[in-house]
């Protein structure tokens, strides 16, 4: 059995689910490994349209870092530990594909990070959210920090990190970590549906409306604005604008081949 196990199904719907649930589906450094791989090839599969990140168990998405084995390294062996996570849970955000993380129970540090990485989060009403490092006397390492503060704010970001709170999935809901809040057993199926009618678009539009979006927000918006109409213009000569409009002139269900 492998710490991560990825299907597409057949309407270009990539699942790709943490397989360590009898360890709480805990980062160690062998499913960091295995997660980077698959991403690696998930963003140059043209067969993947959404990717759709969840956890084995139904119960905890992610209780984040593997601490038992990082209680066992030296100070040098955790720095190395902390960068890898990180620049792992990063690769997340570059998927150039929409991503929806259904997070099928508690999320706690590193879990929620990855979840964060994400674009679009559906939570469990039931789940347990929170990044507590700093009860740990650390900080939150795989991101937390910076993108928490960019979703909900830094006076709340800083409220919870600096007070280690936990939250219920309808307080994470109500401060803007998740999109959707659903009961524990609608989590993933919430998700697919929303995935299938993300895929049911133009794949390269849904690319380039990403683009637009996480690099306009990185900057002023003249220059959100010039990006987006240089993501808008990748999408004129396609063939799938074309069958776009030939779809709605002939009142059809479009179908979108991705170029």
């Amino acid at each position: 059995m492998t710490n991560i196990t990825v299907e597409i199904d057949e309407y270009g719907i990539c699942y790709v689910q943490l397989n360590r649930k009898e360890q709480a589906n805990s980062l160690s450094k062998a499913l960091l490994d295995e997660l980077k791989s698959e991403i690696e090839s998930i963003k140059f599969n043209e067969e993947v349209k959404v990717v759709v990140f969840t956890a084995a168990g139904n119960k905890i998405f992610s209780a984040g870092a593997d601490l038992k084995e990082r209680s066992s390294m030296t100070e040098k062996e955790v720095v190395a530990a902390v960068h890898y996570i990180q620049s792992v849970v990063h690769l997340v955000s570059t998927i150039p594909q929409p991503t929806i993380a259904a997070v099928n129970g508690s999320a706690l540090g590193g879990g929620l990070e990855l979840a964060l990485a994400t674009d679009i989060r559906v939570g469990a009403i039931e789940g347990t959210y929170g990044l507590p490092e700093t009860s740990l006397a650390i900080i939150p390492g795989a991101g937390g920090t910076q993108r928490l503060a960019k979703l909900i704010g830094p006076g709340k970001a800083k409220q919870l990190i600096f007070s280690a709170a936990r939250i219920s999935g309808q307080e994470a809901f109500d401060i803007g970590i998740f999109e959707e809040c659903v009961p524990l057993q609608d989590v993933v199926q919430t998700a697919k549906e929303l995935a299938l009618t993300i895929a049911n678009n133009g794949p390269l539009a849904t690319k380039m409306a990403k683009q637009a979006i996480d690099l306009g927000l990185l900057n002023d918006l003249e220059t959100g604005l010039a990006i987006e109409r240089a993501s808008y213009e990748k999408t004129i000569p396609t063939a799938d604008r074309k069958e776009g409009l030939l779809a709605f002139k002939e009142k059809r269900t479009p179908s979108y081949i991705g170029k």
